[in-house]
């Protein structure tokens, strides 16, 4: 089997598993070929060590990688066609410290193909009510859950009579109608530098990718003060979590009550026929009410709202979720 065969039958496979990501791992003896799915890591198969070695090379060379680089981080894209479907790939390699290089592939999907447990939701009408008006709008949960799908069709909703602009490290989803513009240190395209250019797009919704230290948490919360919707991620391990995060950041709390429009936590569970999204969330009112039975709780920072439970229950009521599943989310 030729390169550019094996290459495509071992994306087939992970797309057909909708996985995320494939991993090319040495180990012990010979390659192991995994990918992230959203029950977890499978195991997809093994190579020897020269064919991982040729495939690699191969996927770098089409990637306009550096072939004799092997030990140093290197980051790509690549192009290909799989089942007549062009798909897009974001690339990195690294070598372990016995000069043995590994390799990443994330697949980039189209928004209409993995927004469908967003749209089919029942707590989407409420979720999107978030977006009713301008300020930042931030989604939390672990990597993996679907936040940035959450926060595209958030913006596809809205994209029908807005100019929707993205600025992200790098772009995960594909969408043509979007102006999506990707952050590159080496040539100073920076948040801070992509954001003053944005503005003079004049867009109306502001897509910032993920919220990682205080220079984009800065950028996020300049956005929105200024009159834009602004949709962005941070890790988090609640719909509270996130106000303590970005306090964390060094954003001073006057400055999230007049930026922050809503919060919100997310997971993506394992269903019955294919993965369910669950969703806590708290408008800006819940979180900065004197009146709020969350204002000042420092107790209910890691804790779900009664939203988060009745979804649970709900989704086993309606066969979506087995029991135990939801269980195991109960105090997440």
């Amino acid at each position: 089997m030729q390169q550019a065969e094996k290459l495509t039958h071992t994306l087939t496979q992970a797309i057909a598993k909708h996985a995320s990501d494939v991993y090319f791992f040495p180990k012990f003896q010979g390659y192991e070929i995994v990918c992230h799915t959203v029950t977890g890591i499978e195991k997809m198969g093994e190579l020897s060590c020269e064919q991982a070695e040729q495939l690699i090379a191969y996927v770098k060379y089409e990637a306009n990688m550096s072939i004799s680089e092997r030990r140093r981080p290197q980051l790509g894209a690549l192009h290909v066609r799989v089942d007549k479907v062009q798909v897009h790939l974001r690339l990195s390699t690294v070598g372990d410290f016995q000069d043995r290089e590994s390799m990443v592939i994330r697949i980039i999907y189209a928004l209409a193909e993995v927004s469908h447990a967003v749209r089919q939701n029942k707590q989407w009408p409420a979720i999107r009510g978030l977006t009713n008006s301008a300020g930042l709008v931030v989604l939390s949960g672990p990597m993996g859950s679907g936040k940035t799908t959450t926060i595209y069709q958030l913006a596809h909703e809205r994209q029908t009579d807005s100019v929707v602009l993205s600025i992200e490290d790098p772009v995960e989803i594909e969408e043509p109608d979007f102006l999506q513009l990707q952050v590159n240190e080496l040539a100073g395209m920076t948040y801070d530098a992509l954001l003053k250019l944005a503005l003079r797009h004049r867009p109306d919704v502001f897509i910032i990718g993920e919220i990682r230290d205080e220079q984009t948490a800065r950028v996020a919360i300049k956005a929105a003060l200024s009159g834009h919707l602004v949709l962005s991620t941070v890790h988090a391990q609640s719909a509270l979590g996130v106000v303590g995060r970005l306090t964390q950041l060094g954003i001073a709390k006057n400055d999230l009550e007049q930026a922050i429009a809503g919060v919100c936590y997310q997971r993506l569970l394992p269903g019955r026929q294919q993965p369910v999204t669950i969703y806590d969330w708290l408008t800006r009112e819940e979180l900065f009410s004197e009146a709020s039975p969350f204002f000042n709780d420092q107790q209910k920072k890691t804790q779900m709202t009664r939203r988060w439970h009745d979804a649970l229950r709900e989704a086993v009521d309606d066969g979506l979720v087995a029991p135990e599943v939801a269980q195991s989310y109960q105090a997440d």
